[in-house]
């Protein structure tokens, strides 16, 4: 069992595996889990992890809209409305990421990623 562990295309796609079924079943998944994934297992850098999530989250978004869009849980004109926010921030912060040290990124991810969590324990 440890040399399957030591096979970096079985990391990832045991990675992805992982990613995938927590995007498919919360809509989430993606950025939480790709990007440590990403550096800790497959030894990226911050910037490019942060960078190929966006790319593998855009993947799990075709498949995942799919089967919402089937299953009549889609609001078009809600994601309509939130995107229009969303590529102008997205591209605010694509420039960003360019700039700010790999310390910073990590420093940043983490406290975004406790503040979603406390957000969700408490409610």
């Amino acid at each position: 069992m440890k040399g399957i562990f030591r096979n970096k295309k079985m990391i990832a796609v045991v990675g992805g595996l992982t990613a995938g079924f927590l995007n498919g079943l919360f809509g989430s998944g993606g950025g939480t889990v790709i990007v440590p994934f990403l550096e800790e297992f497959l030894d990226q850098d911050e910037h490019t992890s942060h960078a190929t999530a966006i790319l593998i989250i855009l993947c799990f978004t075709v498949v995942s809209l799919f089967f919402y869009g089937r299953n009549g849980q889609l609001d078009y004109l809600l994601a309509l409305k939130v995107s229009s926010g969303g590529v102008v921030g997205g591209f605010i912060g694509a420039k960003l990421l360019k700039k700010l040290s790999g310390n910073a990124i990590r420093k940043i991810f983490g406290v975004c990623m406790l503040v979603a969590a406390v957000r969700m324990v408490v409610g």
